[in-house]
């Protein structure tokens, strides 16, 4: 039986969200690692305007203690926020955090990279949407798909807020962790409503289960990685602050053990993989769907692995730093829709899952 056109559509929107959301978690990177999160004080527009200035010049007057004061009112709302949920003390400091208070000089480099990464937020959320309006083509058969993708939308509302306070606040770093978990959170889900699209079905286990249990493993650690990679950075954040942006050797050093746990979650990690692929290689042709999923899943980590040492060795150059998050990403979500496809689809029409 073929396929209806807007069935169709939705799962052709939704792989584009998917690939569209992979750039943007690239685009972030970048942000991050150039330090561009306030390359546009305001939102939506850039420095009041629509197409970002190129000089200074352009800048409106009194620019800085406009925006300073805007920043200063949104950090004080989300100190309230932090009150009402029994964060008194980091709401405390959020108050008498002074160095929010320095404004940011113009950069245009920095303008136009947040301004890039901007355009690329609005059209994924453009399709996130799209994705959720066709889910609706599916809530005969199965509602899930359409309520996840629902919730993926409120999700997406939530998570541009929580980047507005990651790039406004300097003091609460465990919100980078939590952003950053949410992307994958949002992605997780548009693989999954887009296999499921795909099946139609509930799955049967189609492997045994020492390969389902090791897949498991494996993407659990590799979320266990991302998020302590996020803690790195912040950490190399602070030290970064304490040195005045100098001697970016002696970052690494400075990090602590925070690092040394990455970097040895990093062995575990291949290891556990290794371990994987072998499982995949004897249980699946090399045609499927498993081992050409294992295969680009190994290709990724050893470029993970190889980025890791350019930050490691050669001063966290900043496009290593922004190939590192999205192989990061891409490994989460090769290792996910590994774990959908060890289900076989049954059919059942007519039923909502």
């Amino acid at each position: 039986m073929s396929i209806s056109a807007s069935k169709n559509r939705f799962q052709k929107i939704n792989l584009i969200t998917i690939v569209v959301l992979f750039v943007l978690i690239l685009a972030g990177g970048v942000v991050r690692s150039t330090g561009s999160g306030m390359g546009c004080p305001d939102w939506p527009k850039c420095f009041g305007r629509y197409i970002p200035p190129t000089s200074s010049a352009d800048l409106p007057k009194d620019y800085k203690q406009k925006y300073v004061d805007k920043r200063l009112a949104k950090n004080q709302r989300f100190a309230n926020t932090l009150d009402v949920f029994g964060y008194s003390d980091l709401a405390k400091r959020i108050r008498d955090d002074r160095s929010i208070l320095v404004p940011e000089e113009f950069n245009a480099g920095k303008t136009w990279t947040e301004y890039v990464n901007r355009l690329i937020g609005a059209v994924s959320g453009i399709f996130l949407l799209l994705s959720a309006v066709y889910g609706f083509s599916y809530w005969g058969s199965s509602k899930r798909i359409a309520l996840l993708g629902v919730f993926n939308v409120i999700l997406v509302g939530f998570q541009a807020w929580l980047g507005s306070i990651v790039v406004s606040t300097n003091l609460v770093a465990w919100i980078v962790t939590v952003h950053m978990l949410l992307a994958l959170a949002i992605l997780a889900i548009l693989i999954y409503t887009y296999h499921r699209a795909k099946v139609l079905g509930n799955g049967v286990l189609n492997t045994s289960p020492l390969i389902y249990v090791i897949t498991i493993l494996a993407l659990l650690l590799s979320i266990l990685q991302i998020a302590f990679g996020t803690e790195v950075r912040e950490k190399i954040d602070a030290v970064a602050t304490q040195f005045q942006g100098g001697y970016r050797n002696n970052w690494i050093v400075s990090a602590g053990e925070i690092f040394q746990h990455h970097r040895d979650m990093a062995v575990l990690v291949l290891v556990v993989n290794i371990m994987l692929y072998a499982l995949i290689r004897k249980r699946f042709s090399r045609h499927s769907v498993h081992q050409q999923l294992m295969s680009f899943n190994f290709l990724i980590i050893m470029l993970q692995i190889v980025t890791g040492i350019l930050l490691s060795y050669w001063a966290l150059p900043p496009f290593a730093q922004a190939a590192h998050i999205i192989l990061a990403s891409l490994i989460f979500g090769a290792q996910f829709y590994l774990l959908l496809n060890l289900h076989r689809s049954v059919n059942v029409r007519g039923v909502s899952k």
